[in-house]
């Protein structure tokens, strides 16, 4: 279980997280939505130990992340996680195969590389892209290279699956996929997934809970029923993609 309590975080002279507040259930999947710049990829960031908070606890399976955890307890921790970066973040000059095997043989060194050949290839064909373990990421569409990502993401089976817009960049037909995908991972894989999204469709779609983030607030959490009928004159305004209302356009981002 993640709980987030109180979290603050500025860079400098803007101050992008306020006070935010979470808690994601084992076994859930979890969507945080929100505007552009509204702190959504700096939560993550916290829940994953890439960032540390200026105040606030961040507690993942009772361990308190945010107030003097050891470098032991931190490096146990976030290799519960996998993260799908929003672009695949795939390395360009390496393999689809080399791709996925990267982080597994970084977490676990004393790996064999028979088991490494095998887990590649059980988790490509797990997301549905068997047998080309040989081919380069210049040779894959932008839905391959998002599902050659989750497989690198899921190598060392993680207790966590963390995604950055996960369908960003995609068209109806292949982001519809990628919601499938992460519905079948969380049931074949029994994983708690956390999703940053603007994708409205994929969040109701995927979400057991939606988290709306304002002005580095969760200003409403709830099921996607309760977010499409909404009261919350901010919530509905983004749900809606309406430009009239009491969100203003902001011209400098920092999500």
């Amino acid at each position: 279980m993640v709980k987030v309590g109180d979290l603050h975080k500025s860079f400098g002279a803007h101050y992008v997280l306020r006070g935010a507040n979470i808690e994601v259930h084992d076994g859930e999947t979890m969507t945080i939505i929100g505007g552009s710049g509204c702190g959504k990829s700096v939560l993550l960031k916290h829940i994953v130990g890439l960032l540390k908070p200026d105040q606030g606890s961040i507690i993942i399976d009772d361990v308190e992340m945010a107030k003097g955890a050891s470098e032991e307890d931190v490096f146990s921790i976030q290799n519960k996680f996998g993260f799908l970066f929003q672009g695949a973040a795939l390395f360009d000059s390496l393999t689809v195969g080399e791709n996925v095997a990267f982080g597994l043989r970084n977490l676990r060194r004393d790996i064999a590389e028979s088991e490494v050949k095998n887990t590649v290839a059980e988790k490509l064909a797990l997301v549905g892209l068997p047998d080309i373990e040989g081919l380069q990421p210049a040779e894959l569409s932008g839905g391959m290279r998002k599902r050659v990502g989750l497989a690198r993401a899921i190598a060392h089976s993680p207790k966590y699956i963390v995604y950055d817009e996960p369908t960003t960049g995609l068209d109806p037909i292949m982001a519809d996929v990628i919601n499938e995908l992460i519905l079948e991972l969380q049931k074949k894989l029994s994983v708690t997934s956390i999703v940053v999204t603007h994708d409205m469709v994929s969040a109701y779609k995927i979400s057991n809970r939606i988290a709306m983030l304002y002005e580095g607030q969760v200003i409403e959490t709830g099921s996607p029923d309760e977010i499409k009928n909404t009261k919350n004159p901010y919530v509905k305004q983004f749900i809606t993609g309406s430009s009239h209302g009491p969100i203003k356009v902001k011209l400098r981002e920092w999500d």
